[in-house]
């Protein structure tokens, strides 16, 4: 009995429940400071945030599937998704469902979970795919569904999952389950342990042909949001994909065995960087409003494409500063007008200068 399935005590998933109260009280006690900081921001900046947060979400999760999404196409297709102004930026078919996928759990976040709402969400996920024998039901082929690496002679397998044929009867019992321990439910759990166990659980069933990871992290967004009981803005996949290898190597730990305490710890401190991840990006994006406000008139317009691009990076603007090339680059100005240029964003601070000459660099200067 290599795998957790195989074994007599599965799903009954044994822990020790102490080892995860200092992670739900530093989550609960976070989500408040999230809505705290929230209420800082207007409408449209509201919006914004939602945007970029579910779109990051879906991008950083299709990376770690090794699937590149573009970032701004999603944002679009989100945004028209949500009913929010947005340019008509084309979107791939994988774009547009992913986006979907997440405009749809982002409105029904409490709604119970159902098999129509996985195969919903699956149909979406595999919108343009035409290599897989089911889209939109759970797996049928006769074949064990393996993950799997190394040359085709002698493969190294990862994991494998129950057999199709028992998939339909797992799956009822995963739901039932995940519906009986939300708030409100007959047996309601903690908020990061529920969302631990959603995940492994879904992931050891491996119920689609593709797409299981990506699921499988919305569910738990699901279930966090459940427990806070508004829709979650817990980056998630994206701090997951900041660990990947970790992320790999602990759902594997916890595949052969149902005793899964490593994996309850690891997951809970995973969703409290998270939390810390969300918060740092509200907090960004009250700095940019501010930042702008302050500059508002003062910038020719080289000047303020230039501070767009780099608060488009994030937090840190460039990885490594900006150099006056990048400034060129952007701008296509010259050398001269550059060094006005970035003098008077110094002088504005607009910008923080380090190193000099040809060495320097340029950060934004928020907060």
């Amino acid at each position: 009995m290599r795998w957790n399935w195989q074994r007599p005590d599965w799903p009954h998933f044994q822990f020790e429940k102490n080892r995860l109260r200092d992670a739900e009280a530093q989550f609960l006690k976070g989500s408040g400071v999230v809505v705290g900081a929230m209420q800082h921001l207007d409408k449209d900046a509201n919006q914004q945030l939602v945007v970029q947060l579910m779109s990051q979400e879906m991008v950083e999760s299709s990376a770690i599937e090794g699937e590149i999404l573009d970032r701004a196409s999603v944002q679009s297709s989100i945004a028209r998704q949500l009913g929010f102004a947005a340019d008509r930026r084309r979107s791939t078919p994988a774009e547009a469902g992913a986006s979907e996928l997440m405009a749809d759990l982002y409105r029904h976040y409490a709604a119970p979970l159902t098999d129509q709402n996985l195969f919903d969400w699956h149909a979406m996920l595999m919108n343009g795919r035409r290599d897989l024998d089911v889209i939109g039901r759970y797996r049928t082929h006769t074949e064990a569904m393996q993950i799997i690496s190394g040359p085709i002679h002698a493969p190294h397998i990862h994991f494998e999952a129950p057999p199709s044929q028992r998939v339909p009867a797992e799956m009822a019992q995963f739901i039932d389950w995940f519906n009986r321990t939300a708030p409100g439910g007959a047996e309601p759990l903690h908020a990061v342990e529920r969302a631990a166990i959603v995940h492994l659980w879904f992931e050891t069933i491996h119920p689609f042909e593709d797409g299981n990871g990506r699921i499988g992290r919305a569910i738990a967004e699901k279930a966090l949001a459940q427990s806070l009981e508004a829709p979650t803005l817990t980056a998630l996949a994206a701090t997951i994909n900041a660990h990947k290898k970790t992320y790999y190597l602990e759902l594997h730990r916890a595949s052969e065995t149902n005793q899964v305490d490593e994996w309850m710890v690891w997951f809970s401190q995973v969703v409290l960087e998270a939390q810390s991840r969300t918060l740092q990006n509200i907090r960004f994006l009250i700095e940019k409003t501010r930042f702008l406000d302050r500059l508002r008139g003062k910038l020719n317009a080289r000047q303020e494409k230039v501070l767009l691009r780099m608060l488009a990076e994030g937090p840190d603007g460039f990885q490594g500063g900006l150099s006056a090339q990048n400034y060129r680059s952007i701008t296509g100005a010259t050398s001269a007008t550059t060094t006005r240029d970035l003098a008077d964003l110094v002088a504005l601070a607009a910008l923080n200068r380090t190193g000099e000459n040809r060495y320097a660099r340029y950060f934004l200067c928020l907060g």
